[in-house]
């Protein structure tokens, strides 16, 4: 299948440089062949391409189809990026395939990476969305201060993850359906213990991810998938199901 995504359809049916040349140069669609768009707002478009020349592809939209949220709430993760950078690509980009809404970067007392790319990260994020057929892209923020992220009014549940000898209850036993939530994952260091009492004062709960001790980009991915499943009623995923059923139907390119 041929998904492109395309954030400005609303008002320009051209794709972007980058979607066209993949388009044209590497797939070799032409004028007439049938393509599948998202905006990643929520929404896929059955197409036709109208005009291909040079670097520029100009689509026709047969059919507009609203993807339902595939889980309910706001998910959101806040992880310290990892030393290796390409941990935290493949976390982002697993992430994005199992689902989340939200990706913050944290820069902590014991971060041992303080920068981030993030043009490289997003192209990871619309990779991952269109692989795993999702209309939705999640935001991506830049390197944020631990001290600001927690003190910024946050609605919902929020957690932090750390590996400090106490008592914490599992994650998986407190997230409720329909809540947004957030979780901070620290880096290789973990938080500092100042940290975690710092977030403890602003709010958040401590918990733990399980009974092994996880790598950053593994803790980051466990809080993920977790929260995703809490927040994912069966009703949901077959209404999304229908949806894609509704665009195979439509095109052939599906």
């Amino acid at each position: 299948m041929h998904l492109f995504y395309t954030p400005d359809i609303a008002s320009t049916n051209l794709l972007p440089e980058e979607e066209a040349r993949h388009c044209l140069r590497v797939l070799r669609l032409t004028a007439g062949d049938e393509v599948m768009l998202t905006d990643g707002k929520g929404n896929f478009y059955v197409a036709t391409i109208a005009l291909a020349t040079g670097k520029q592809c100009l689509v026709e939209i047969s059919r507009t189809i609203a993807q339902p949220a595939l889980w309910q709430g706001h998910l959101h993760v806040a992880m310290a990026p990892t030393k290796s950078i390409e941990r935290t690509e493949w976390f982002a980009e697993k992430a994005t395939e199992i689902g989340l809404d939200e990706l913050t970067f944290l820069d902590c007392r014991f971060s041992e990476r303080r920068t981030v790319k993030t043009e490289r990260i997003e192209k990871i994020l619309v990779a991952a969305m269109k692989q795993s057929l999702k209309a939705r892209l999640p935001r991506l923020n830049p390197m944020t201060d631990f001290d600001r992220f927690i003190c910024t009014p946050r609605s919902g549940q929020k957690f932090i993850a750390h590996c400090y000898e106490t008592e914490k209850p599992l994650l998986q036993n407190l997230l409720k359906t329909g809540e947004d939530a957030v979780v901070l994952i620290g880096p290789e260091g973990d938080f500092s213990q100042e940290e975690v009492q710092r977030a403890l004062s602003a709010g958040y709960q401590a918990v733990s991810l399980s009974a092994s001790r996880l790598r950053t980009e593994t803790a980051a991915l466990v809080a993920c998938h977790l929260m995703a499943m809490a927040a994912s009623p069966s009703d949901v995923s077959n209404s999304a199901r229908a949806c894609l059923g509704a665009a195979c139907a439509d095109s052939s390119v599906l």
